[in-house]
């Protein structure tokens, strides 16, 4: 070791004081950017996002892609900007068909060193931030919840704010608490939310404006209300008896609904709220007045839409066994969203109410049933 220092330091004197006439020898030396992590809370850094040029189309990540919105916004943001432009991401195997349709790779977002040479060496200018476990497995698993939802979150804000990309996080119905106003509940009131799902999304709400204040983030965020789609399995969610009620309808004629039959939530169709992320996050900066906005398209109740879907299946049965767990989350969850402010600033409108929703959800699910009998 005596042998390595002296090296060292004859070394760092040749470079610094040479003893010739000659020029000092030139040192490549590479250009170091800093992360949020990296710079000390006395410092004045400022961090602001990369603009390219209208005509080139953003490289855009999508973590947590297998869930049950990610391979939707895939297919969405590739019509848009090209099959290359749009990475697909998770920690599980993709199915063949996710595989072949565009580029799928392995992000673990718990691990920042891979995350940020994923960002790297793809260009990727925006990222759109996925990962996450929902309520009702939040609640089974809180140390997990923890770390996917917070410390995940944190590996993102850092990575985005270091690279200059375009961040959407998705928030949530799950966001606001028993003290919140609930039917209409507005933009900005009191939230303190009851799951630890709903606590780590008004972290990430609160922690994105302020690294969009603070270091210049293109931070945007939108309160998703319980989404409803026909090409993916329910997740854990407290609203997963919305999507159960067709595949059951369909399949079996019986349906059991885990929510008491007035519990009225705010719900959306999937194809409402994959265009209402693109919108967002196409959306010109001096239009958003905020970061963070409630959307919504309808709102309903199991008994309301049991009886919707028997408009078109009149022998479903529903029967009532409540989750006291679930019904406890929901009674603590907005009715019904004021999304006023995501109409006017950026023109945000749904296309689907609750007859259109049914009749799509019957259809899909119907016509899939009828391919599987026959093959």
């Amino acid at each position: 070791m005596p042998v390595l220092r002296v090296l060292s330091r004859v070394a760092k004197q040749a470079l610094l004081a040479p003893g010739c006439g000659c020029q000092p020898l030139a040192v490549a030396v590479r250009n170091i950017s800093f992360s949020p992590r990296q710079v000390t809370s006395g410092s004045d850094a400022s961090f602001h996002s990369v603009s390219f040029a209208e005509t080139d189309h953003p490289k855009v990540l999508i973590t947590g892609g297998l869930g049950q919105l990610g391979v939707g916004l895939a297919q969405l943001l590739r019509k848009k900007f090209g099959k290359n432009n749009v990475i697909l991401s998770d920690i599980r195997k993709p199915p063949s068909h996710v595989f072949h349709n565009g580029p799928f790779i392995y992000a673990d977002i718990l691990d920042y060193k891979n995350l940020r040479e994923i960002v790297v060496n793809n260009r990727i200018t925006w990222l759109v931030h996925y990962s996450a476990l929902l309520s009702a497995v939040g609640e089974a698993n809180v140390p997990l919840a923890r770390a996917v939802n917070i410390t995940g979150l944190h590996n993102i804000l850092d990575i985005a704010a270091e690279h200059g990309l375009r961040l959407f996080v998705p928030s949530t119905i799950g966001a606001f608490g028993p003290t919140s106003p609930r039917n209409p509940t507005p933009d900005l009131c009191v939230q303190r939310p009851r799951t630890i799902y709903g606590v780590s999304k008004v972290h990430a709400e609160l922690m994105g404006e302020y690294y969009h204040h603070r270091y210049g983030l293109d931070f945007r965020c939108l309160r998703y209300p319980g989404i409803i789609s026909a090409d993916s399995q329910p997740g854990g969610g407290t609203t997963d008896y919305a999507v159960q009620i067709f595949h059951d309808a369909i399949k079996t004629g019986k349906f059991e609904c885990n929510l008491k039959p007035d519990t009225r939530l705010p719900m959306m169709y999937i194809d409402d709220c994959l265009r209402a992320t693109v919108e967002v996050m196409e959306a010109p900066t001096d239009l958003l007045s905020m970061r963070t906005y409630n959307i919504n398209a309808m709102s309903f109740t199991p008994d309301e839409l049991a009886q919707e879907v028997q408009k078109q299946l009149p022998d479903l049965n529903v029967d009532y066994n409540i989750d006291h767990v679930r019904q406890a989350i929901a009674d603590s969850w907005p009715m019904n969203f004021d999304d006023n402010n995501a109409r006017k600033d950026w023109g945000w409108k749904h296309d689907y109410d609750l007859p259109e929703l049914c009749q799509t959800m019957l259809n899909f699910i119907g016509s899939e049933s009828r391919m599987a009998q026959a093959n």
